[in-house]
């Protein structure tokens, strides 16, 4: 049976598309951060700007949450725009989900910080929550779309430093490939209503600044995937950057990866953004949560 909810969603992208075609950056980053204020706030759920490692960003906590538990969360927005602002109200539920502290950073964003400063700013943020007594263990790290690849980028920066490794990570929807070279590029480009080849070569080239986009660090579809944590990815049916995610599970397993990718049915790029309005988009981000909760356990 077809999904009402998504149909409704898919109609409301339609007439109101987030990236509007023709749209300035400047237009484009106004445009994504008024997603903050869609939705009502969860009243268990508070936070506070904050700076870690010199990176800004804010602190999330759920009322009652497990203080000693953090998720380091990279916001989407294919590197040029999105904020902590634009995904407010999905980092929230998130927060309540893990029953823990979230803290979402605004990395720098291209072209003016081309590549690697979000990697960069990634690695300093998560430094920062070593240098404030967090247990890698007990640490997760989180993203969406662009920030679910410099989720897998960061990993991998991590683990060349020396660094500890954190519990796990939950890549949602990333985009892992700055080439565009799946099949569903072109086999979902008719169900995709908020991404297309296009938008993503614009922005790569802009976040690239002239790097190689092959680049492990920029498109970890190319990464050495040995001695990464326990990953727990979701992606939708619908999404033109689904191979991003299915071609990661064998080359995961292979290098011994305790990986899971789900494949949920119908559902469009990010779909976790609607959560409120979208049961399964609140069910992807329980099952999140309960991953979380048993990965950063200890």
């Amino acid at each position: 049976m077809a999904n009402a909810q998504i149909a409704e969603i898919r109609t409301m992208l339609k007439e109101n598309p987030l990236i509007p075609e023709g749209a300035s950056l400047a237009e484009m980053r106004v445009g994504l951060d008024s997603m903050g204020g869609m939705f009502p706030r969860l009243e268990d759920v508070s936070s506070q700007a904050t700076n870690v490692g010199g990176v800004e960003g804010e602190w999330f906590d759920f009322a009652g949450g497990d203080s000693d538990r953090v998720m380091l969360y990279l916001h989407g927005g294919g590197y040029l725009i999105g904020s902590v602002e634009s995904h407010r109200a999905m980092i929230e539920r998130i927060t309540k989900a893990t029953a823990g502290r979230v803290l979402a950073i605004n990395y720098r964003l291209a072209p003016e910080h081309p590549f690697p400063a979000a990697v960069d700013d990634g690695v300093a943020a998560y430094r920062g929550l070593l240098a404030q007594g967090y247990q890698a263990s007990r640490i997760s790290i989180a993203g969406d779309s662009a920030g679910g690849g410099l989720t897998i980028a960061l990993l991998v920066a991590l683990r060349d430093a020396g660094e500890s490794m954190p519990g796990c990570a939950v890549p949602i929807s990333p985009w892992t490939d700055m080439e565009c070279s799946g099949n569903s590029i072109e086999t979902r480009a008719a169900v995709d209503p908020m991404v297309q080849k296009q938008i993503l070569l614009d922005m790569g080239g802009a976040y690239l600044g002239g790097a190689d986009p092959k680049s492990p660090l920029a498109s970890p579809i190319n990464a050495d995937f040995s001695g990464l944590p326990p990953m727990l990815i979701q992606v939708g049916d619908a999404e033109v950057l689904l191979d991003d995610s299915t071609r990661l599970e064998d080359k995961m397993k292979a290098a011994g990866v305790d990986v899971t990718v789900e494949v949920w049915d119908e559902m469009v790029h990010v779909w976790h953004l609607f959560a409120p309005i979208l049961d399964k988009g609140q069910e992807a981000i329980d099952r999140l949560g309960e991953f979380v909760k048993e990965k950063a356990a200890s």
